[in-house]
């Protein structure tokens, strides 16, 4: 046998190894896992049955018209794709500065990255009427239209991010697993990689957005600084809950300093996503041409219809309470406030992002009608059922990780 063969042998046996460690991981656990494990596997039960139900009956199960062909579905896409950027603020410290104490949960956030990818993914599938027919996107069976596309070149970005960030974490984990570090002329340029891919995704869903030229409310160049601005405050205020979750249920010591740190970075991205929407506010407001009634709809109401004015409102609070709570270091350094703050920084970038953008920017439609748009109990439902599914994955993920994780560090000690 050649070195190859025995090189390739040995990393196939290990894999293995790691492969049913982490079946054993996944199926062992407490009493409070297994309620995690039912109470989502029910939630993913009753989407599937709302799914299965819009599948039969069509997308009249909903509450898009021709009016409103992108609602809820398509806004959790969009910001479930900042969420998975998220993981460059954790990457960027602990890679390129050599930053210790974030390098040790970096690993948080590309799973993280994984699971808000699998969920944006869903999104998109269960938004498209005939789900038979995205065979038509797989490279080398149908046919993409890359280059003029946009659409091709997110299906690509989007599935490219995903196998990056599987192949780094899973290159990680396999090789402390197996009490090697890994290798760092394959493991680095990965890591690197996925800075350009982490904001390249959420660039090019801004550029979506941006392809419309009958839609003139997404039409601004600074649509795509705008996502990434809000993509660098919601995906790291759930990653600062969650590393507090894991210290406090596990034995994962993660230091004061990395959720300062992260929380520090949180304030700068913030506050440039004020400043970019405010700028996108002055604009329309200053210069009030016929484009304004997208803005007006947003923050006033058209001729009675605010069915969204008091959530943007509710979301503009939020995110400036927010900002002023990270700004200041006693305040970004207390429990309370600084969850608080995640708490409020997540609400304020969800309605804005979530919904509002995609709301917005569809009404007055391009006749000049309005159609007040609600999601329906169905769409409610299926969204249930994948925010349960990525809501899972990431679950599994971590319990894999954590043990392996726990290992490698107190190895470190040691030596």
């Amino acid at each position: 046998m050649t070195n190859k063969q025995s090189y390739l042998s040995e990393a196939i046996q290990g894999f293995g190894k790691f492969t049913v460690f982490s079946v054993r991981e996944i199926l062992s656990g407490s009493r409070v896992f297994w309620s995690l494990v039912i109470g989502l596997s029910i939630c993913i039960g009753l989407g599937l049955v709302a799914y299965m139900k819009q599948f039969d009956d069509g997308l009249i199960t909903t509450a898009l018209r021709d009016q409103m062909s992108w609602g809820f579905y398509i806004g959790n896409f969009t910001f479930l794709v900042g969420v998975a950027a998220a993981a460059v603020l954790l990457v960027i410290p602990a890679y390129v500065y050599n930053w210790k104490p974030i390098k040790e949960v970096v690993i948080l956030g590309e799973i993280l990255a994984i699971s808000a990818i699998i969920m944006s993914m869903l999104f998109v599938l269960v938004d498209v009427g005939r789900p038979d027919r995205v065979w038509h996107l797989i490279p080398g069976i149908g046919r993409l239209n890359v280059p003029s596309s946009m659409l091709g070149w997110d299906v690509l970005v989007l599935n490219g991010y995903l196998l990056l960030n599987l192949a780094i974490v899973t290159s990680l984990l396999v090789n402390l697993f197996l009490g090697k570090e890994p290798n760092k002329k394959i493991f680095y340029p990965l890591v690197l990689l996925s800075i350009p891919a982490a904001i390249g995704i959420h660039t090019v869903t801004a550029f979506l957005y941006n392809g419309f030229p009958a839609r003139p409310f997404w039409n601004a160049a600074i649509l795509a600084p705008r996502f990434l601005a809000s993509a660098f405050c919601s995906g790291p205020a759930l990653l600062l809950m969650l590393m507090q979750l894991l210290r406090r249920f596990t034995d994962f010591e993660i230091k004061d300093s990395a959720i300062w740190k992260v929380a520090e970075l949180m304030a700068y991205a913030m506050f440039l996503n004020l400043f970019l929407l405010g700028a996108e506010v002055f604009k329309e407001y200053y210069s009030a041409t016929e484009h304004l009634i997208h803005m007006k709809y947003m923050f006033q109401g058209i001729d009675g219809h605010r069915a969204i004015a008091p959530w943007m409102w509710l979301s503009v609070v939020s995110s400036t309470i927010a900002f002023l709570l990270f700004l200041i270091p006693r305040t970004r350094t207390h429990p309370v406030t600084l969850n608080i703050g995640c708490i409020l920084i997540f609400i304020g970038v969800y309605l804005e992002k979530g919904m509002g953008l995609v709301i917005s920017g569809m009404t007055p439609d391009t006749l000049g009608e309005i159609y007040e748009y609600l999601p329906t109990w169905n769409e409610l439902f299926v969204a249930q059922g994948i925010f349960a599914i990525g809501s899972l994955v990431f679950i599994f993920l971590v319990k894999v990780a954590t043990p392996i994780m726990l290992e490698y560090n107190s190895r470190e000690s040691a030596d």
